[in-house]
């Protein structure tokens, strides 16, 4: 019998560039069981970084809690948003290894129920594809698709993804991290 995988999402915005959000993401937001395999991708806007950390584990071995650091007077804080998307079990798997260097990730996510997925799967543009569905049902997304593609075809992509209604599209960077043996996604 084949076993189950689960992802879960966890989005952060902030003004921490990639070294200095991994930091602090270690530090102070990383899981208990840090065996799990995670990757963190990047993407910035409008001089806000933000970050989707995708953390691939069996369901009910995963237990994450954000904590909170100790804040001192006189050391300025950082602010780091950070928004829990939920678990979710993968639909379809098109890509079974992270993005090569000449490649970008590109994430969609949706909040209508009504995705056309068939359409999604169409586009135009020469990648793979993921699709995530809610594990559990207090996820925030109906579904998660996540987009290979080679760095040349990243903006005519996210262009047709635009228009298929996703609450939020960005081409992402894998962050390199000391730990990271880039995980294949099973």
């Amino acid at each position: 019998m084949r076993e189950e995988k689960l992802v879960q999402f966890a989005c952060f915005e902030t003004p921490l560039d990639t070294d200095d959000f991994i930091v602090k993401w270690e530090q102070y937001i990383r899981p208990a069981n840090s065996d799990t395999h995670v990757t963190i991708q990047q993407s910035k806007k409008n001089g806000v970084y933000r970050y989707v950390v995708q953390y691939r584990c069996v369901p009910g071995q995963f237990q994450f809690n954000f904590k909170r650091e100790r804040r001192s007077s006189k050391i300025k804080q950082i602010p780091v948003r950070a928004e829990q998307a939920g678990g979710y079990s993968i639909l379809e798997l098109g890509r079974r290894h992270e993005a090569e260097k000449d490649e970008s990730k590109l994430f969609a996510f949706f909040i209508d129920k009504a995705i056309d997925l068939k359409a999604c799967r169409n586009i135009d543009v020469p990648c793979d594809l993921n699709i995530y569905e809610p594990y559990y049902e207090n996820c925030r997304y109906t579904n998660i698709l996540e987009f290979f593609t080679k760095d040349k075809w990243a903006e005519t992509l996210l262009d047709q993804l635009k228009q298929h209604g996703a609450a939020d599209t960005r081409i992402y960077k894998e962050c390199v991290m000391q730990f990271s043996n880039r995980p294949a996604l099973h």
